[in-house]
């Protein structure tokens, strides 16, 4: 019965939902935030919803993170929790469509916007300040955050990201290798680096602000990037990794994910059959059931 289940549920996402970046956009929450008794903002999930919803803040430099968490309801245990990272020019809610399932499969799940993630980001910064390596702090402090709530197992934590945001979740589980039990990377934005080596030779040659696929960013975005390896700085991240790409990526091509596939020692490359950048219908429910299976074979004690 689950299938059919999500099949209509994917499709309803794909139908009312945005296209930013090739991420799904849905509000998980579109009711009004009421403060709880605890001091934090909640927000309402459907009566018989098998998780609750509520917003849940990070820190960063000064920096306040915004995001919002996934609670399975009736766990009587600290649960697996996976930490969702949108792409470029999105948000939280990219990752709805996702956290939704997870969620009813036991799951915690945290969706959170980046400093500067977009113009409609709810945390603090600029997009004239933001870059691959801001976003990788700010995944940082998430983590943080995350490991440090009751009902999480910190054994089992997981990293999932699409676009720009599987970018910084490889660089950030490179740099943490022991706290991130494993990751899902879907159609991960590596082309960034050839990218800005195409648009400029050399740190002179970038201006203070430019306008770049759908939003302008600042001078801070491109120049870490000239001189970077980031397939050599991802390979440092030992443990299993799920890659799920569609070979009709216009965006960010397959051949980036075939390279992070050579360069990682152990990692498995699913590619989705005419599967462009982002996921919907039906290749969004073979996205999920492969999420699912690596999820559930790769905890600790399992």
């Amino acid at each position: 019965m689950r299938r059919p289940v999500w099949l209509f549920l994917l499709s309803l996402v794909a139908a009312l939902s945005l296209l930013l970046n090739g991420c799904m956009h849905i509000n998980a929450a579109q009711s009004t935030p009421q403060e709880s008794s605890e001091g934090v903002l909640s927000v309402s999930s459907e009566p018989d919803a098998p998780y609750k919803t509520q917003i849940q803040y990070a820190q960063r430099d000064g920096n306040r993170i915004y995001g919002i968490i996934y609670i399975p309801e009736n766990a009587g245990k600290p649960m697996p929790a996976v930490i969702f990272s949108h792409g470029f020019g999105g948000t939280h809610t990219a990752g709805a469509q996702y956290a939704e399932i997870l969620a009813e499969n036991g799951y915690v799940v945290y969706c959170f916007d980046f400093c500067g993630g977009s113009p409609s980001s709810q945390s603090d910064g600029s997009p004239l300040e933001m870059s691959l390596f801001t976003e990788q702090a700010d995944l940082e402090a998430v983590i943080s955050m995350v490991q440090e709530l009751d009902y999480v197992d910190n054994e089992n934590l997981f990293l999932m990201g699409t676009s720009q945001g599987g970018a910084v979740s490889a660089i950030t589980a490179a740099a943490h290798p022991e706290e991130i039990r494993g990751m899902v990377l879907l159609y991960p934005a590596f082309v960034m680096v050839d990218r800005a080596n195409e648009l400029f030779q050399s740190p002179e040659e970038i201006p203070d602000t430019y306008y770049f696929m759908w939003m302008e960013v600042g001078r801070a975005y491109f120049e870490p990037l000239l001189s970077y390896d980031i397939y050599d700085v991802i390979s440092a991240y030992d443990r299993d990794v799920l890659l799920l790409h569609g070979d009709a990526d216009d965006i960010v091509p397959l051949s980036y994910s075939e390279r992070a596939l050579e360069a990682y020692p152990s990692a498995e490359l699913k590619v989705i059959p005419g599967g462009g950048h982002g996921f919907y219908g039906e290749d969004a429910h073979l996205a999920v059931m492969d999420i699912l299976d690596y999820l559930a074979t790769h905890q600790d004690g399992r």
